[in-house]
């Protein structure tokens, strides 16, 4: 084709040499559609960008094209070519012979797409091989204060952002698909146990007031030190998993029925600590005993038995401490593929760190980690249960209830949040307010004490598709563990 040999002014390149990725005739046929009818320009105008054509003289032609079309006006060789310079040499032809070339030989408006693909899947693969030389260049030629780890992160990021940037899936859906997918969903709530449309937290109230865990939220639980957020988030973690029933689909992949696969990123405990806290749950064993060893041969038998059942359940614990939100997703993204993944725990948000540099500010960096788990959340479409810390201005207030302005750096919290759950314990603070025994105030606080022991609250502060309220749940502390709270209303007539 005439027009392609016109590009090629530079000699041909050793046959040690591999030229990039490209497709210089795609690149024109796809400008010449758009030259000869402006409406190809919106086939690809939510996906392709000037950025992506091999050719500087093509990404430049189609920016100004959609600056034209854009503003309501005709993008053609005429219109073009005054944005253009005029003393171009291309081969023999200058810039308004090959504006005019490049519209007579376009191919139908119907391949433009098409086209587009072609071109900004080349353009990846550029990149890709941009981001590809950058790792082995700086691996050989590395800063003194660089370390592996540090480059790691970094390559992670560089795809990360490759891979959520520019796709061209997603736009409009026909509506059909949507109730389509809407009545598959209230098909899988109908299977579900407890008939809900998201995933069985296994705390029935809960349940009631959010309808499960819904797939693609961000659900934000939060707590001052000592409320129990980190075991109210292993007790529904293990809940799930405990639940888990998958089906074998035709295509040989499995579907999950009921509960789910679980991914723990514990950043502040460790793996085994984690299972300690489980294990005491589940066999109704202190976890100071366990640790201790004091128990008896009795309790030992019923922590074996607890062992053997705990181990069916699919439950993945990633204890690295330090990590980035960019590691994160990509370790995510690792379970997903090789395990499945139907929930994601962080425990917690303040120990996750961005990709910008030490010392930079903290509240954009933590904006960066909240958006970048509410876009892994709908990349991987399963909820995720993110743990945060509250501001210490809760303890200066006569009612300790925590409120959505309690959230650190809660401007970005908040707002990328599908959900905002609290966890209080009034226990907690009437225990340390304990007086001398044998004075009236200490038969008040034992009155005091008698109301609030052995009770939890969680405070839904936050819910876009569904009401805010409060959930009273039962807490026992020797076992870290969450539970139903028996209603007066459901139990047995006193005779």
């Amino acid at each position: 084709m005439a027009l392609v040999e016109s590009l090629r002014r530079l000699p041909e390149p050793d046959a040690q040499y591999r030229q990039a990725p490209h497709n210089v005739e795609a690149e024109q046929a796809l400008l010449g559609a758009v030259l000869v009818n402006n409406d190809a320009f919106w086939r690809v105008s939510d996906f392709l960008t000037p950025e992506h054509f091999y050719e500087g003289l093509h990404g430049r032609i189609f920016e100004i094209a959609a600056s034209l079309v854009r503003a309501g006006k005709a993008a053609t060789p005429v219109t073009i070519k005054t944005f253009l310079p005029t003393d171009l040499d291309l081969g023999g032809m200058t810039v308004p012979q090959y504006l005019a070339r490049l519209a007579a030989e376009a191919t139908t408006v119907l391949n433009a797409e098409d086209y587009g693909r072609t071109i900004y899947d080349l353009a990846l693969r550029r990149s890709l091989i941009g981001i590809g030389e950058d790792v082995v260049n700086v691996a050989y030629d590395a800063p003194v204060d660089a370390t592996p780890r540090d480059q790691i992160e970094d390559a992670e990021r560089k795809l990360f952002a490759l891979a959520e940037t520019g796709a061209y899936g997603g736009g409009f859906q026909n509506f059909s698909t949507a109730l389509k997918n809407a009545v598959d969903m209230a098909a899988a709530a109908y299977k579900r146990d407890g008939g809900l449309s998201g995933i069985s937290t296994g705390l029935d109230d809960l349940d009631r007031l959010m309808g499960g865990l819904q797939s693609s939220d961000l659900i934000v639980l939060a707590g001052r030190p000592g409320m129990g957020k980190t075991s109210l988030a292993t007790n529904i973690a293990y809940n799930i998993a405990k639940a888990y029933r998958g089906e074998v689909q035709p295509d040989g992949r499995t579907k999950t029925v009921n509960g789910g696969v679980v991914g723990f990123f514990s950043l502040e405990m460790s793996a085994e600590q984690l299972a300690t806290r489980i294990l005491a749950e589940q066999a109704e064993i202190s976890s100071s005993s366990i640790r201790r060893g004091s128990i008896t041969e009795a309790e030992f038998f019923k922590l074996t038995e607890a062992v053997v059942e705990m181990q069916r359940s699919p439950l993945f614990i990633d204890e690295t401490g330090g990590i980035s939100i960019a590691q994160l997703a990509a370790r995510a993204r690792r379970l997903k593929r090789s395990k499945g993944l139907d929930l994601l725990v962080v425990d917690y948000l303040q120990l996750l760190s961005g990709s910008s540099k030490k010392g930079d500010n903290r509240v954009q960096e933590m904006t960066e980690i909240t958006t970048g788990m509410k876009a892994l959340a709908k990349e991987l479409a399963v909820p995720i249960i993110a743990l945060s810390q509250l501001s210490r201005q809760v303890e200066s207030r006569e009612d300790k209830r925590p409120q959505l302005s309690d959230l650190r750096e809660s401007g970005s919290i908040e707002q990328d949040a599908d959900v905002v759950i609290f966890v209080f314990r009034e226990e907690y603070y009437v225990k340390n307010k304990k007086p001398r025994e044998g004075t009236p105030e200490f038969d008040q606080w034992m009155t005091e004490m008698e109301n609030v022991s052995g009770k939890a609250e969680v405070i839904v502060g936050k819910q876009r598709h569904g009401p805010t309220g409060t959930v009273e749940l039962s807490f026992e502390a020797q076992y870290t563990r969450f539970g139903n709270l028996a209603q007066s209303s459901n139990l047995p007539e006193m005779h």
